[in-house]
């Protein structure tokens, strides 16, 4: 006599067999998901190498009148800096279209630099006119104004301080609510002084710095100013892009929430998303 089946304990079964089945898909997605992310991510500082370089993932217009000499990437939009006295501004960009949404002139006396973002407020930094203006975010109103002692190139920040750069081998610590100057670091590599730090970016515990001239980007433990690791950003613009007014590479912005970075220069016609790669070791 065939035994009479027990359906409550079959039932349980399918519900277990599909729960753990849709478990597993999603553990499936969810691994896929953070796969393509990490592809497009610099990468935790434990992840790169010394010597790095890059594979382009995107390619975005940009304006050839903006000479860039800050960067930011925030809320979907990019801020930037532009220098130049006669030409300097501060910008709200599309990055899909490179259209400029919103847009500031500075005094033509005013050759701008650096630019971050603190709280809900922009921080602008100038070359050689010793002032630093803040911004309200949503509609570019001056809020304050502050000075400092020496040139003005790049800024960013931890969350706890400002980051400056002068062209120097410094980087400065500024308290954000004073602009007042808590410590400094001289960035070194193997001993030697790196001097022409520019545009800055804070990245996962590290300071992104062009190096003024080159097409290299040097990533700096803040905490010693020791740099870790190189970046090789050499053909990126090809020669036939370069026109007669095209400057160096400079602008460095990073999306958090979706780990992208994005690189341009001055009076580039192009911002171009970047992946990080190990270098072809020397032959």
């Amino acid at each position: 006599m065939k035994s009479t089946p027990d359906l409550k304990n079959h039932r349980t079964s399918l519900w277990l067999g599909l729960a753990i089945g849709l478990l597993a898909i999603a553990a499936l997605v969810t691994g896929i998901k953070l796969k393509r992310i990490g592809q497009s991510i610099p990468g935790w500082a434990g992840d790169l190498k010394d010597q790095m370089t890059y594979e382009v993932v995107n390619v975005f217009p940009h304006d050839t009148e903006a000479f860039t000499q800050g960067l930011i990437f925030q809320d979907g939009f990019l801020y930037e800096s532009t220098g130049l006295y006669g030409g300097s501004s501060l910008r709200k960009v599309d990055l899909g279209s490179g259209e400029v949404l919103q847009k500031i002139v500075l005094s033509p006396e005013i050759f701008a630099e650096g630019l971050t973002n603190w709280k809900d407020t922009l921080v602008q930094l100038t070359w050689r006119e010793g002032a630093g203006y803040v911004y309200d975010l949503a509609d570019f109103s001056l809020q304050d104004q502050f000075s400092y002692d020496t040139e003005g190139w790049g800024l960013t920040h931890d969350g706890e301080q400002l980051i400056m750069s002068d062209g120097t081998s410094a980087l400065y610590f500024l308290d954000p609510e004073t602009f007042q100057v808590k410590d400094f670091k001289t960035v070194t590599y193997q001993g030697e002084e790196i001097v022409r730090l520019n545009e800055l970016e804070y990245i996962r515990d590290e300071v992104y710095a062009n190096i003024w001239q080159t097409d290299n980007i040097v990533r700096i433990n803040p905490e010693n100013g020791q740099i870790t690791g190189w970046i090789d950003l050499s053909g990126i613009l090809s020669d036939d892009e370069y026109g007669s007014d095209t400057g160096v590479l400079n602008g460095i912005a990073f999306d958090p929430v979706m780990g992208r970075l994005f690189i341009t220069g001055k009076r580039w016609p192009n911002i171009f998303e970047i992946r990080l790669i190990p270098a072809a070791p020397d032959e």
